[in-house]
C-alpha cells in the first residue's frame, strides 16, 4: 500500500512565507473549482442533523477506546480499543456513522456524492461533508458519546482473523492521541493496555502480511516544520505504531471484502497484478542502483528490504510506485466480478473505515452491517454500486492534481529567495527518452523535483543542481545540472 504525499503545516500558522502559501491555495482552488465551503442549504440540513442523530440503541460506552491522527485533526474516523481474548485477542474498532446524519438523496448526501472525498493540502482541506458533521457531531472526538459502526474482530494468538461482526453502537473515545505521544508512550512504558497490544499484535499482522505477499511502500510525507517563525520542508517517515494501526484498518478492511464476497453483493478497492515487464523494468533500475535483488527474491521481500533513508534505496521506492497504478472500484450484486483482489494488499480488501473523508465507505459499511444482520442490502446502497466508483475514481484523480498543485506551491514559496543556490540532490528517475531529464530529491530542505542537465543523469547518484527558477504564481520551481 502506499500513502499520500501532501504536505502538512506543524504548527499552523506563524511563519514567513504564510500569507502567500494561503492566496496560492485559495489560487489552486479556484483553478480547480473545489471550494471548503458548502451551499446554504446543504449547511441547512446539516446543522439539523448533527442537532438530531439517528442513534442506535446498542450502548458500548463501556469500551476504553482511543484515536491516533495527525497533530490537530479533528475528523477522527476511528477509535480503537484491543483486549486479550485467550491466547488470542479481541479487536473493537469503531467507525463514525455518517448514515446517522445523512439520508439517502438529502442535500449533504447529494454534495457528498459530487465531492467523493476530502482533498488535503497543507493546512488546507476541501472537506467532503459540513465541518459541523466531520468535525463535530459525527467525528470520534475524545469524551463525547457518538453513533458508531463498531467493528468486532477476533484474532488468534498468531494475529489471524477468525470472526467478524460490525453493528451500530454508542461509543465513547477516553483520549486523542498522536503518533508521537502514542510512540512515547509505549516507549517510555507508560502506555495503557490498548497500545501495548497495539505494538503485539501490530507486528504480528506485518508478518501476516509479508506471508502472504502484501507490500507497504515506505514513502515518508513532506512537513512544513515552523520554529522560532523560521519554516523549512522535511521528510517525516511512520513510526511504528502508525504502521502498527494502519494495519488494523487493512484489517478491518480484509474483514469487510471476505463479508461482502461471501455475500456476493459488494464495494471492493482492487489493484491488478503487476505486469512482468513492470517488474522485468524494476529489476534494471535496481542493478543500476547498484542494489542486490536476487532471482529467487520475490518484489514484495525486495521492497522489505529497502532502507529509504539511504540515497540509493529511496530512489528505489519511488520507482516501485509504478506497480501501484490501475487500482479501482468493484461494485457488484449476484455475482462477483472477474478481479476481486488488491494486489498490494494480497487479499480481497474494501475501504470502509474513513466515510467521513471518503464516500465509498459510507456504502460499504452500510453492506457489511446488512450482512452481519442477516438482511437485505438496502436498494438506496445498491443503486450506487455504478455510479460511487466513478466519482471515487474522478475525485481520486482531482485529490492527485490538489496535492500536487499545493506541493509545487509550497516548494516555489520556500525557495522564491533562493534562486542561484547550489544545492546536493540525489537523482530518483530518469527519463528513459531524454537521459539528461529525471526527478531529484533534496534532502534539506525536503524537497522533490525535475532537474534537466545536458548530460546523461547517474540514477541513484548525488549531482549538484542550481536552482534556476521559483515561482510561486506559476507554482513552478526548476532546477539544472551545476
Amino acid at each position: 500500500m502506499t500513502s499520500a504525499r501532501y504536505v502538512r503545516v506543524h504548527p499552523a500558522e506563524g511563519f514567513p512565507g504564510e500569507q502567500a502559501l494561503r492566496d496560492g491555495i485559495a489560487e489552486v482552488q479556484r483553478e480547480l473549482g473545489v471550494s471548503p465551503d458548502f451551499p446554504a442549504e446543504v449547511l441547512e440540513v446539516a446543522q439539523a442533523a448533527a442537532a438530531s442523530p439517528r442513534l442506535p440503541e446498542l450502548d458500548r460506552t463501556d469500551l476504553e477506546l482511543l484515536t491516533i491522527d495527525p497533530p490537530g485533526a479533528r475528523d477522527l474516523d476511528q477509535a480503537l480499543h484491543l483486549g486479550r481474548d485467550g491466547d488470542g485477542y479481541v479487536v473493537h474498532y469503531a467507525i463514525a456513522d455518517v448514515g446517522a446524519f445523512v439520508s439517502p438523496g438529502d442535500a449533504v448526501d447529494v454534495e457528498a456524492n459530487r465531492r467523493g472525498q476530502t482533498l488535503y493540502g497543507a493546512d488546507s482541506k476541501v472537506p467532503l461533508h459540513p465541518p459541523i458533521i466531520s468535525e463535530d457531531a459525527g467525528s470520534l472526538l475524545p469524551d463525547a458519546v457518538r453513533p458508531a459502526l463498531l467493528w468486532t474482530i477476533g484474532l488468534d494468538a498468531a494475529g489471524e482473523r477468525t470472526h467478524t461482526h460490525v453493528e451500530r453502537a454508542l461509543i465513547r473515545s477516553r483520549g486523542q492521541w498522536t503518533y508521537a505521544e502514542a510512540q512515547s508512550a509505549l516507549d517510555d512504558g507508560t502506555a495503557g493496555e490498548t497500545l501495548r497490544l497495539l505494538a503485539e499484535v501490530g507486528p504480528k499482522r506485518l508478518g501476516l502480511e509479508a506471508a502472504r505477499g502484501g507490500v507497504s511502500l515506505p514513502l515518508p510525507e513532506q512537513e512544513i516544520a515552523v520554529s522560532d517563525h523560521h519554516w523549512h520542508l522535511e521528510f517525516r517517515s511512520m513510526t511504528p505504531v502508525e504502521e502498527w494501526n494502519a494495519q488494523i484498518s487493512l484489517l478491518t478492511g480484509m474483514a469487510a471484502a471476505s463479508l461482502m464476497v461471501a455475500a456476493e453483493v459488494g464495494l471492493l478497492r482492487t489493484l491488478p497484478p503487476a505486469q512482468d515487464r513492470d517488474v522485468t523494468q524494476l529489476r534494471r533500475i535496481a542493478q543500476g542502483l547498484r542494489i542486490e535483488w536476487p532471482k529467487e527474491m520475490t518484489y514484495p521481500e525486495f521492497v522489505r528490504s529497502l532502507d529509504p533513508t539511504q540515497s540509493r534505496h529511496a530512489a528505489m521506492v519511488v520507482a516501485c510506485t509504478r506497480l501501484f497504478r490501475g487500482s479501482g472500484y468493484e461494485g457488484f450484486v449476484g455475482s462477483l466480478p472477474e478481479h476481486t483482489g488488491h494486489s498490494a494488499v494480497a487479499s480481497d480488501y474494501a475501504h470502509v473505515t474513513a466515510p467521513l473523508r471518503r464516500l465509498v465507505d459510507r456504502y460499504a459499511g452500510e453492506m457489511c452491517l446488512a450482512i452481519c444482520a442477516g438482511e437485505e442490502v438496502p436498494e438506496w446502497v445498491l443503486e450506487k454500486l455504478e455510479s460511487v466508483p466513478k466519482v471515487m475514481r474522478e475525485s481520486g484523480t482531482l485529490a492527485g492534481r490538489y496535492e500536487r498543485a499545493v506541493l509545487d506551491l509550497t516548494e516555489a514559496v520556500l525557495l522564491r529567495d533562493r534562486v542561484g543556490e547550489r544545492f546536493v540532490a540525489t537523482v530518483l528517475e530518469v527519463d528513459e527518452k531524454n537521459p539528461g531529464r529525471g526527478d531529484i530529491t533534496i534532502p534539506d530542505p525536503a524537497i522533490e523535483s525535475r532537474v534537466d542537465g545536458d548530460r546523461p543523469l547517474p540514477l541513484g547518484e548525488e549531482v549538484a543542481v542550481v536552482l534556476v527558477e521559483a515561482d510561486p504564481v506559476a507554482r513552478k520551481i526548476r532546477f539544472e545540472l551545476a
